[in-house]
């Protein structure tokens, strides 16, 4: 065998073709993730007010793919900083973890007007970090057991050599070869993990490359599947089964998992969109019988966008004045249904009850 884990790994080969990947356990497996996803497809684009889910779920995919990565920030003030994209927040995880909310949307930007390419990999690297980022040119890089210091994978050395294996990593993105785009969702995965381009910030990369495979496949019209919470519950089998397709070319095992944790996230984002859509009913209905400005249904739908809201954000989205916006707000305060915080000059009001729904975690179904 080619591969020693203390040596550069250049001789990483291409993912296997189709009939290899495409055992009948991964082809069985594909048919229940893709139901799963199309059904969390439709139900997003279908929601009468879809901000909703383009403004919280990439803030907690944020959150649980930092996680991973031990950067550790709490969903409260995730939303509280999301405004201003954690500028005004003096916590650097919460401003790191924003940078991938920012990177997820630019990724998504880009893939719907350029397509899917090595250099969106790039960009979305340099939003994460917080500075441009190059292809890896020094060498040494080394991965190792954080437990026991042990090093386990080396990844390709040399700027060209990682070029041409990122090359070919966009190729197989591409290929019109008739490969089950979930299964080949999980090879590139596997390959740009392997190939690890970047000084750092390689796995925030890979995890945002994973939702923008799907969304140019034309499998998901917004960046919604929560696939990170998947990895950090199950997180030893991530890297376990990573790194038995290095050493034992353990593909079929490895794309087993992805496709488990496409149908288990979907199904479970799908229950998000039911409890968020249940609330939304039940907070209109006791908000109107509490305050005439309740019943505006801009007001009603910015407060679903984010459970953070302003003053001057009500103004502008209701062409309102600030003593509306500020009885509005207060009649709401009042009822029980928000909850007003001071933060330094500005004055925050809190869905509470849309910021637990968003934050509860539920248990997966393997």
């Amino acid at each position: 065998m080619s591969w020693q884990p203390e040596e550069p790994y250049n001789a990483l080969p291409l993912p296997p073709t189709p009939d290899s990947l495409e055992s009948r356990a991964v082809l069985k497996a594909a048919i229940g993730a893709s139901t799963a996803l199309a059904k969390l497809d439709q139900a997003a684009v279908s929601m009468p007010t879809p901000a909703v889910l383009i403004n919280s779920i990439p803030v907690l995919e944020a959150q649980a793919s930092s996680e991973i990565e031990n950067i550790v920030t709490t969903t409260d003030e995730l939303f509280r900083h999301v405004d201003d994209d954690g500028a005004a927040s003096t916590d650097p995880a919460t401003r790191e973890t924003l940078r991938y909310r920012t990177a997820l949307h630019a990724g998504f930007t880009r893939t719907q007007e350029r397509g899917l390419t090595a250099s969106t990999a790039l960009t979305v690297c340099s939003i994460i970090k917080g500075h441009e980022m190059t292809i890896r040119s020094i060498p040494g890089t080394r991965i190792a057991n954080p437990a026991t210091g042990e090093v386990i994978y080396s990844p390709p050395e040399g700027r060209d050599l990682i070029e041409d294996k990122l090359a070919d990593w966009e190729r197989f993105v591409h290929n019109n070869d008739g490969l089950n785009p979930l299964v080949r969702m999980a090879a590139a995965h596997y390959q740009f993990e392997a190939i690890h381009p970047f000084s750092d910030g390689n796995g925030r990369t890979g995890r945002i490359l994973n939702v923008l495979m799907l969304v140019e496949a034309g499998l998901l019209r917004m960046p919604v599947l929560y696939l990170s919470r998947y990895i950090i519950d199950t997180k030893n089998d991530y890297y376990r089964l990573l790194l038995a397709v290095t050493s034992e070319q353990a593909w079929e095992q490895w794309v087993l998992y992805i496709l488990t944790g496409i149908e288990s996230t979907s199904q479970i984002t799908l229950r998000k969109i039911d409890a968020i859509h249940e609330l939304q009913e039940s907070f209109g209905r006791r908000s109107r019988a509490t305050s005439k400005g309740a019943a505006h249904s801009e007001f009603q739908s910015l407060l679903f966008e984010q459970p953070y809201c302003r003053i001057n954000s009500v103004m502008e989205r209701c062409d309102i004045s600030r003593p509306t916006a500020t009885s509005w707000l207060s009649a709401l305060v009042d009822a029980g249904l928000l909850e007003d915080r001071k933060v330094g000059r500005d004055r925050l009001f809190i869905n509470r009850e849309f910021l637990s729904v968003l934050a509860r975690e539920e248990p997966l179904e393997t």
